[in-house]
């Protein structure tokens, strides 16, 4: 049997694209999704372009990132957060570079950025969005429209998750969703709300169907395109003088509104499926103006200031120090 192996003797003349063929390869013997393998292609070739992709890897040094850094900058279409994107993707390449000695090792540093906060719907938007069409008069894609956004709403998945799901995945006697296909490859369980399971309920009564059937289908009961779909939910928002048309803002919106409801982040963190708490964090951090609403109601200080009538005043006495 053949194997591709690079000697110690030829090391030194691997060129940046050879480096990327073996980093793909690499990706896809861990078994890495897709989606995650095309998303390091796209960002890394962006370096490759600049810096030549025939450039021996062994010359590329921490002034070369440097450089990149800058040129990036230059660019008035990309903003900090974006730079950093592009920067972290690359880092990994680039370490998975120097692990297998093919380049001297040096550290890549991310830039300071300020986040936004997050767009999400308000309460008004999702209002208009969640008003039911009239089953008898509108068509079945607006009405699939009005119940895929009703479970984004109500899960706060990705819109990948969500057409992946198969209708033998909604557990309705048991009150959950399985999720099969998440971003991090794991399957999960996640709850399903009364509300919504009374909105699938139905659905599946006009969806009709095999269990193993994709719950979110096209025209032809077959599964749904992504981009299908998020051209079905502009069109629909829109016809509800809902200018905001992105379909992962549904997800921030459920984070945003767990938080303000009173959730507590670790359940979020499980449901929305992430890894560790920092993207959870990042929520709290963005809606801490939301998170004034009411604050007197509900801090502990206030709330004992109005305890049976009685208030906590300052003494007219001088404090000694």
């Amino acid at each position: 049997m053949r194997r591709n192996r690079i000697s110690l003797k030829n090391k030194s003349e691997l060129t940046l694209k050879d480096a990327l063929e073996l980093f793909i390869k690499k990706c896809r013997v861990k078994n890495l999704s897709s989606e995650t393998i095309s998303t390091y292609q796209r960002m890394i070739k962006i370096f490759l372009d600049y810096a030549d992709e025939n450039t021996k890897l062994s010359e590329i040094c921490k002034i070369d990132i440097e450089n990149y850094t800058l040129w990036l900058y230059d660019n008035p279409n990309i903003n900090t957060v974006t730079i950093n994107t592009y920067l972290t993707q690359l880092r990994v390449f680039l370490y998975y570079c120097m692990d297998c000695g093919y380049m001297n090792p040096f550290k890549v540093h991310l830039i300071k950025s300020e986040k936004k906060i997050k767009e999400t719907y308000t309460v008004d938007e999702l209002q208009r969005l969640m008003e039911k069409p009239d089953i008898k008069t509108c068509t079945f894609e607006t009405y699939r429209t009005w119940v895929f956004e009703a479970y984004l709403v109500s899960t706060g998945n990705r819109i990948s998750t969500a057409l992946n799901i198969k209708i033998k995945d909604i557990d309705f006697q048991n009150g959950c969703i399985k999720l099969c296909k998440t971003k991090n490859r794991k399957q999960q369980i996640i709850p399903l709300s009364s509300v919504l399971s009374s909105i699938l309920q139905e659905y599946l009564q006009y969806r009709g169907g095999e269990e193993t059937d994709y719950l979110f289908c096209n025209s032809y009961g077959e599964q749904g395109n992504i981009r299908a779909f998020q051209k079905a939910v502009a069109s629909y928002n829109i016809s509800r003088n809902v200018n905001k048309t992105s379909c992962h803002l549904f997800r921030h919106t459920f984070a945003k509104n767990w938080i303000l409801n009173g959730g507590d982040i670790f359940r979020l963190q499980k449901i929305l499926g992430h890894s560790n708490m920092n993207i959870v964090r990042e929520y709290v951090n963005m809606f801490s103006t939301d998170l004034q609403i009411d604050f007197d109601k509900y801090n502990p200080l206030d709330s004992l200031n109005t305890q049976k009538g009685q208030k906590i005043t300052m003494s007219r006495k001088a404090v000694r120090l």
